[in-house]
């Protein structure tokens, strides 16, 4: 250990500490030196309870998530002997080697998993933070200083090991994560504490900007305050056989195009659906089908291995769209 071990007695091990949450940015913060840079993973965020040389993993949502994921027990075998509680993502490769969300999904539900599934989909645990160590809180200590007591852990394994972060290196971070085809990255101000279950500014992630040109082919009612709205739209991209289902967008519209393009909807309706293959049966029960003849844009994060979209934003209509041409 480097010097003595910043943080103060904390008495018992803590039962619960809750992740500390990044709020969405669209740039990098100015002052880069005063920043460092991680990967952002995508997976599933989990905190780790290493004590007595056993672990309990719990979600972001406060489930206990330890049987899900049994490969991960060998944690506290890397811990050796210390006490630790660990922020980190749990994540599952997909066949290019990155993580893959969707090969998650095979994991996130079950309990108990068989084997089999366990050796067909083995999880990672990936830490990048430490809250408490050896019977003193660290939710005080500057991140800095945090990152610096956990890259001297040593928590390295068959399925668990510290990704770097890089000090005053958000521009190249964020590159190095377009160019390896990642999610984003997550810049974290080197004198921030830890603020259990509060999304902070301290903490920025930023998310690289996809852009899809798409088709309205239906739309579902709204509910709640849009009620007399559409709450979702139905979007599709031209294939071979024609306009191919891709996934549904409910936000990003402003007050304005929410009540345009309603107005639009309602006057293009027709009594079958547009798209050339199927449409989930959940959406086509409740969908209103319309001629497909609007064309916009969303941003997204990636296309699913069933080519929907994922995480879908309306960006706008494209130009010669107006609503009122229908």
């Amino acid at each position: 250990m480097r010097g003595r071990m910043p943080g103060s007695p904390s008495g018992e091990f803590p039962a619960l500490v809750r992740p500390m949450l990044a709020t969405p940015a669209r740039e990098l913060p100015a002052g880069g030196e005063r920043w460092a840079g991680e990967f952002k993973w995508d997976g599933l965020r989990a905190v780790a309870y290493v004590s007595a040389g056993g672990l309990r993993l719990r979600s972001r949502g406060d489930r206990d998530i330890t049987g899900t994921y049994p490969e991960l027990a060998g944690v506290a075998g890397v811990a050796r002997r210390h006490q630790l509680v660990l922020d980190g993502e749990i994540v599952a490769l997909g066949d290019d080697g990155r993580p893959s969300f969707f090969a998650l999904q095979r994991r996130m539900h079950i309990g108990r998993p068989a084997a089999g599934l366990a050796a067909a989909v083995p999880v990672h645990y990936l830490v990048f933070d430490v809250m408490h160590l050896d019977g003193r809180s660290l939710l005080r200590t500057p991140y800095g200083q945090r990152r610096a007591l956990l890259e001297d852990l040593g928590l390295a394994g068959t399925f668990v090991d510290v990704p770097p972060s890089f000090p005053g290196g958000g521009q190249a971070v964020l590159a190095a994560s377009l160019e390896y085809g990642l999610e984003g990255v997550v810049i974290k101000q080197l004198e921030s504490t830890y603020l259990p279950g509060r999304r902070s500014p301290l903490w920025l992630k930023v998310k690289h900007e996809r852009i899809q040109d798409v088709v309205i082919g239906g739309w579902t009612p709204g509910k709640g305050r849009r009620i007399s709205l559409f709450g979702s739209l139905l979007l599709g991209v031209q294939g071979p056989a024609g306009l191919q289902y891709s996934g549904q967008v409910g936000t990003g519209f402003t007050e304005a195009a929410l009540l345009d393009l309603t107005g639009a909807l309602h006057t293009l309706e027709q009594p079958d659906s547009p798209f050339a293959g199927l449409v989930p049966p959940a959406l086509s029960r409740q969908a209103r089908w319309v001629r497909p003849v609007l064309a916009g844009q969303v941003s997204y994060t990636e296309w699913t291995p069933a080519g929907r979209l994922r995480h879908p934003s309306w960006r706008g209509l494209l130009a010669g769209n107006h609503p009122a041409r229908g």
